[in-house]
């Protein structure tokens, strides 16, 4: 299922790859680890050759970047165990990328210059880095959500709202090279891991970045896969339940582990989240879009 929103121009439009209202829970969703998964370099060597430009350039503004290797995204597929969409199953296509190359390719000043014509989505972006982001609505037991104030010292939309998140991260599962995935037990076990990966990671970054406690968190549930229009930037959005009310949320934010990357937290209702999407990137407007999605066919169970 795809949908696109807003012009091709706006940092606020977004395609819906997937998405999956009723939820899909750590069975429902697997992985598939592998090099075909990879960017593929582009033709035009100019424009290859601007990826360690951008990168270069960018590291002389900041200061310093570090190069961590992330998933790549290259596509799902889907099937139904009987029929209905509460009973699907999705596998993830993903390959090894790193934050050099997304500099260099998806936030490159001629990122569009990289795309292919083509209405299939890893046809259209077989030439960029894509790393898989993930972000989390994440709903207090006060029914009220969850969401961010970046800070000024980040490097995509300082300022801007948006959910909790960051990266499934393969250094946190072993993972370098694409040296296991020759053995087929070898793979099968990767791919399992990489899979987890995508839930464990979603609940890592909730905790890290709004300080409650993990046993706080109910298991995420998949609800879908937003690209931001702007830069073809992919996120996997989870939904989690929090046991706590808004005010303790609230009171263990102030002690958050990452206090780098936001600088005030709100929880707010769907109504007011609806209100402060125009100030978020087009990719976390997506989530909230696939949220919205999930509410609506909660209430024709």
């Amino acid at each position: 299922m795809e949908k696109e929103v807003g012009n091709a121009g706006s940092s606020l439009a977004y395609k819906l790859l997937f998405s999956c209202p009723f939820g899909l829970s750590r069975l429902q969703l697997s992985a598939v680890f592998d090099e075909s998964y990879d960017r593929i370099p582009h033709s035009d060597t100019n424009l290859e050759n601007s990826i360690s430009e951008t990168w270069d350039q960018r590291v002389q503004k900041t200061g310093s970047l570090f190069n961590g290797k992330k998933f790549r995204y290259g596509g799902y597929s889907e099937k139904s165990g009987d029929g209905s969409k509460q009973e699907s199953y999705v596998c993830l296509h993903l390959g090894l990328t790193d934050y050099r190359t997304f500099v260099g390719t998806n936030l490159n000043p001629s990122w569009e210059n990289f795309l292919v014509a083509s209405e299939d989505d890893p046809t259209q972006c077989q030439h960029t880095s894509s790393p898989l982001g993930n972000g989390a609505i994440v709903e207090a037991s006060d029914k009220k959500i969850v969401v961010l104030q970046r800070s000024n010292n980040v490097g995509e939309f300082p300022g801007h709202f948006v959910f909790p998140g960051g990266h499934p991260e393969p250094r946190d599962i072993g993972i370098e090279t694409h040296k296991y995935s020759k053995d087929s037990k070898d793979h099968e076990l990767v791919n399992k891991k990489v899979a987890q990966e995508m839930f464990e990671s979603s609940i890592r970054e909730v905790v890290e970045e709004i300080g409650v406690p993990t046993t706080s968190l109910s298991d995420p549930l998949f609800i879908g896969i937003s690209r931001r229009v702007l830069n073809v930037r992919p996120v996997i959005f989870f939904f989690i339940k929090c046991s706590l009310e808004s005010k303790e949320i609230h009171q263990l934010y102030s002690k958050a582990q990452d206090g780098y990357e936001s600088i005030e937290l709100y929880t707010v209702s769907m109504i007011e989240v609806e209100q402060m999407t125009s100030k978020m990137p087009g990719c976390h407007q997506g989530g909230f879009a696939l949220y919205k999605l999930m509410v609506e066919a909660s209430k024709n169970i």
